[in-house]
């Protein structure tokens, strides 16, 4: 897959979502076919992932709205466990039943890490169609495109 050519919203072999699945035998996950996303390996996948958790606002969350934030990265249950355990492996986070505490490095700084473009996108939050994406810069990659309520959401700007 090209995933640098333009493709109209929905097309490519994707299906009608626009993602790839990753799988043991496939590395590849949550390639958006529409050229939104960029194409990234498992494990830069979970780079993204931790990179994200160690940017969240929140000291401490409850673990479905942690999973709700990880979802921006990724939808594979298998990738989202390996992100948590790397967080935790490397002292991001902590869990304790169905609580995490957040140990990051620091919070998302919307001058200089929160880029907007205008163009035609899908927030990868909600799946909304948005004009303006705002996408996150992390040192493992950039994540997005976010609509303006979702992008505050992701980054614990708003409940």
């Amino acid at each position: 897959m090209d995933s640098g050519a333009a493709r109209p919203r929905g097309a490519g072999a994707a299906g009608r979502s626009g993602r790839v699945k990753g799988s043991v035998d496939n590395p590849r996950v949550d390639v958006t076919a529409d050229g939104d996303g960029p194409d990234r390996s498992r494990a830069e996948t979970v780079e993204l992932g931790v990179d994200l958790l160690a940017h969240l606002e929140d000291a401490e969350l409850p673990l479905p709205e942690l999973l709700d934030r990880l979802e921006t990265v990724t939808t594979s249950p298998a990738v989202t466990r390996e992100v948590l355990e790397e967080a935790e492996r490397r002292g991001v986070i902590e869990r304790e039943d169905a609580v995490v505490r957040v140990h990051g490095s620091g919070f998302v700084r919307f001058d200089s890490r929160v880029v907007r473009r205008e163009g035609e996108f899908s927030c990868r939050r909600c799946g909304t169609g948005i004009g303006t994406g705002h996408f996150i810069r992390l040192d493992a990659g950039e994540l997005g495109p976010f609509g303006s309520s979702c992008i505050r959401k992701v980054t614990g700007r708003e409940e």
